[in-house]
């Protein structure tokens, strides 16, 4: 079963703030909920975050309780846990997948990212992002193809995994 959320794609969002998941993000939301079985809707936190955020992000339950469990690490009353403990647990939505496979987005997350007739998301590995479509075209992309255009004309993106440490596997 899939880990890790790939691809992108646009969908129609309804007056009601109803928008289809992609069919192959659902199955993600399916394998990171543990309380998941056949015949059951997937559970998904969505982070809205505060005001720099600009999309709204979508985590399984095994993604977001990874989050909660290092957040939980830090100092009991740090201004940086109280700051991650607002961001991902009062400025979040926990919810659920409906029967035909679409969140409901409330109208402030839909305000907030000033969201309407369409929804663009795209898969950030063991979560996804939900962004209005212009503004993901006019501020994400234009943020990556300068970077991309800062590098060499032989660059490999591959390269920046170089030196990352090999994670363990069970089995």
């Amino acid at each position: 079963m899939a880990r890790r959320f790939r691809g992108e794609s646009r969908h129609k969002v309804d007056a009601k703030g109803r928008v289809s998941i992609p069919a192959l993000f659902r199955r993600v939301l399916e394998a990171g909920d543990p309380d998941w079985t056949d015949g059951l809707n997937p559970n998904i936190v969505i982070v809205y975050g505060d005001h720099r955020r600009n999309f709204l992000e979508c985590y399984t339950i095994e993604a977001i309780d990874e989050v909660d469990e290092q957040i939980a690490d830090l100092p009991r009353g740090s201004v940086e846990r109280r700051s991650l403990e607002r961001m991902f647990n009062g400025q979040s939505l926990p919810t659920t997948v409906d029967d035909t496979g679409r969140l409901v987005l409330p109208a402030k997350l839909r305000q907030k990212i000033g969201l309407e007739n369409e929804a663009f998301f795209i898969a950030t590995g063991d979560t996804f992002q939900i962004w209005k479509p212009e503004t993901y075209e006019n501020v994400e992309m234009a943020k990556a193809e300068a970077w991309l255009d800062a590098q060499p004309d032989d660059f490999d993106p591959l390269t920046l995994l170089g030196g990352a440490p090999k994670p363990e596997r069970d089995g």
